[in-house]
């Protein structure tokens, strides 16, 4: 089986703001070469995630709405106390929602809905470059 890692870089703006990288995803599993196989997508950092989502301009504010509803901003985060910093709740909602995803892929196209994009998101109270890991493997 073949490992090729690619690396992409995506600027977000705090609380939320996301990037479909979909067609970055697919682009780099099409110049691998491979017909069939997976592809994980991992964002570096503790304050950002990954996920699948229909990208659209309501879910853009959906999305950040129900993370402050559970983990709002407004609270004391016992984070705050070690860093004195003010993002415990990007921390939270990153694990919650996760750094990485695993796509397979056939025929060389990534196997996701018509309405299901790829999107790597910035959870941080600051914008962020968002660095993402692409490690494709198959055959």
């Amino acid at each position: 089986m073949a490992v090729i890692t690619k690396r992409i870089s995506v600027d977000l703006q705090a609380d939320g703001d996301m990037a479909d990288i979909s067609k970055r995803v697919q682009d780099a599993v099409s110049k691998s070469g491979m017909r069939n196989g997976i592809v994980t997508i991992f964002t570096l950092g503790s304050t950002g995630a990954v996920s699948t989502t229909e990208y659209e301009p309501g879910l853009k504010k959906d999305i950040p709405r129900a993370l402050e509803r559970i983990a709002p901003s407004n609270i004391d985060y016992e984070h705050h106390k070690t860093w004195h910093d003010d993002n415990g709740r990007s921390h939270v909602r990153s694990t919650i929602i996760g750094t990485s995803l695993v796509v397979p892929f056939v025929d060389g196209k990534l196997t996701i809905g018509t309405w299901q994009q790829i999107v790597v998101m910035n959870l941080d109270t600051s914008p962020r470059r968002r660095e993402v890991i692409l490690q494709i493997m198959g055959e």
